[in-house]
């Protein structure tokens, strides 16, 4: 059955040009739905609430409003940190920060949600959404390097990586399906991606694939309004299936299956070190 509405649609000025890419969680009881929020310049992370999947609350944009250069200037540079944090975000522009996800439950009585800013992926850790003040952001960016959860770094990732799906649970840690891009001569590959982080540190990084979970193959994966795209967003556990949702080529929905199981010990043998 199919809604002949849409959950959410653009209202404010923010979401003019599109509300796209939603994740959903349940977190006691709250349907918390997290999305992308385009106003034809910039792409920033957005959330509404809902008690029943059928009203939304929207609570507008929950990431840094910040233009690049200013974001350079607080960002603190180290050795250790990858360089593209300041090519990838310069000029007079707000940065983008997008690919909002929560974890489906509090950890240690505290919102865990994950963002990018490119080219890697960040977590927050918050005790309230009213936390996200920009006095919060002004010292979290400037000390960006500490919340890095990952940054490119196998040649199916190496220009970008992005969130994709809510992370899942397991007894080995979170699994975290998501999104690795690079560049080709036919333009940027978004390839299908998997990790695992710490239960109770999901800032941990435990495993990563060292080679995409699936890539675009298909023609319709590879030929579309945006060309060689398998972009995840959702996942449904049956059993030992995981099955898992996918943007192809920016025209359809798609879904692939893994088994769990399997998956988990491919991932264990290729712990980070």
């Amino acid at each position: 059955m199919r809604a002949n509405e849409p959950i959410i649609k653009p209202e404010f000025d923010y979401e003019s040009h599109g509300v796209e890419d939603p994740r959903i969680v349940n977190i006691e009881g709250l349907y918390y739905l997290s999305y992308c929020a385009y106003n034809g310049i910039n792409a920033l992370g957005a959330l509404a609430t809902s008690t029943d999947l059928k009203t939304f609350e929207k609570k507008g944009i929950i990431v840094p409003q910040v233009e690049g250069d200013q974001f350079r200037q607080w960002l603190k540079c180290s050795d250790a940190i990858n360089a593209k944090y300041f090519s990838f975000n310069m000029g007079n522009n707000i940065i983008w920060d997008k690919n909002v996800i929560f974890f489906p439950k509090k950890i240690d009585g505290k919102f865990i949600f994950l963002h990018r800013i490119k080219p890697g992926i960040q977590i927050v850790s918050i005790s309230n959404l009213e936390d996200l003040t920009e006095d919060f952001w002004k010292e979290y960016l400037t000390n960006l390097e500490d919340f890095i959860v990952l940054d490119p770094k196998f040649n199916h990732e190496l220009s970008y990586i992005g969130n994709g799906c809510p992370p899942i649970e397991t007894q080995h840690g979170w699994l975290l399906i998501y999104h690795g891009v690079h560049d080709t001569i036919n333009g940027y590959c978004y390839t299908a991606c998997a990790a695992l982080l710490d239960l109770k540190n999901p800032q941990k990084e435990i495993a990563r694939l060292p080679y995409a979970l699936f890539a675009p193959a298909e023609e319709w994966e590879l030929k579309g309004y945006i060309n060689n795209v398998c972009f995840p967003t959702g996942t449904v556990l049956i059993g030992d299936e995981l099955y898992i949702y996918y943007g192809a080529a920016d025209e359809r929905i798609a879904c692939a299956s893994v088994s769990l199981s399997e998956l988990l010990i491919e991932l264990l043998n290729n712990k980070i070190e």
